[in-house]
């Protein structure tokens, strides 16, 4: 069903009455509609209004739908009321697939009010580009002897091996990134488990800023986890906490793949073995930081990452 992005007539009434049926969440984001010059039959191109504007999730029992596609939000939130008068693009699952139409938000005497539209598609599966410098597989669980394979790739804002600086944060996080990081420096000084502590810079980054990931074509797909920091000694990756799964001192086997420019060989792996050192959580609980601690890896490879790592992080 639904090969093609937009649904046909039948497949929209079988989601129409999915909708009626109830109970079924769906995400809203403010959005603008410009005609795309680069098009002959002039598709509208979506994109936020603001980079200030994230999407707001509502639950299904606050939403009811009628049979003429009239869609009321009960008692909204106040993040939703301020969308009165705005296009919304509204997004949510059915049978794992991800749909989304566009529509303007009304304010009536019922409330607000949104009209599912004779056009609803499915979200396009975004092709993942496989093409970085650096990637890392965990892919053993030394303690159930369980494979793994949790892809990992780099953090899209945060460039790796480079020292990281304060000015990374956006100045709106820094003071919610300031209070993260004495709380952790602090524990550092008990735990006494952070090195040199620069790793603290982009987990506190990661962990203030808002993540505005919208819904993806497929439901429950396993996201790659997010490569945060990296050098000879740890590798910190970030994550969804509901996607956190490790324990500290628990013990895990990591794949790291450089892509060597030069020479012969395309990459170089690495192979290491490493526990669980800390685990750090935002303040509203949804993203955690999980720093690895190396326990074994050859000499060779030792030479090689301690190169490569300060040999720019500390210039």
């Amino acid at each position: 069903m639904m090969e093609h992005s937009k649904l046909t007539g039948i497949e929209r009434e079988l989601v129409l009455q999915y909708l009626i049926d109830g109970n079924v969440p769906v995400t809203l984001t403010p959005i603008e509609e410009e005609l795309s010059s680069d098009s002959e039959d002039k598709e509208l191109e979506i994109r936020s209004l603001t980079s200030q504007i994230f999407p707001v999730a509502i639950k299904g029992e606050h939403i009811k739908v009628k049979k003429n596609g009239e869609i009321l939000l009960e008692n909204p939130l106040q993040s939703v009321a301020s969308f009165a008068g705005k296009t919304v693009k509204v997004e949510f699952y059915f049978n794992r697939v991800g749909l989304y139409f566009i529509s303007p938000v009304k304010e009536t005497k019922k409330g607000l009010t949104l009209l599912i539209p004779d056009q609803i598609e499915r979200i396009a599966d975004i092709e993942e580009d496989s093409d970085y410098d650096f990637s890392s597989v965990i892919y053993f669980d030394c303690k159930s002897r369980r494979d793994l394979n949790l892809k990992c790739i780099p953090e899209n804002d945060i460039e790796l091996f480079v020292r990281p600086v304060w000015k990374i944060i956006p100045l709106e996080y820094q003071k919610k990134a300031k209070d993260l990081l004495e709380v952790f420096v602090e524990q550092a000084k008990l735990e006494k488990n952070a090195g040199n502590g620069i790793q603290l810079i982009p987990v506190c980054k990661y962990l203030t800023e808002p993540h505005t990931n919208g819904l993806e074509a497929m439901e429950n797909r396993v996201k790659p986890l997010s490569i945060l920091f990296v050098d000879h000694e740890r590798l910190v990756l970030g994550m969804e906490s509901k996607a956190c799964t490790f324990f500290v001192n628990e013990e895990y086997g990591i794949k790291l793949s450089f892509s060597i420019k030069r020479g012969p060989i395309l990459t170089r792996d690495i192979f290491v073995t490493s526990i669980v050192n800390k685990i750090y959580r935002s303040a509203d609980g949804l993203h955690s930081c999980v720093d690895f601690r190396y326990t074994t890896m050859q000499e060779e490879d030792l030479r090689f990452l301690y190169e490569k790592t300060t040999s720019t992080l500390f210039n």
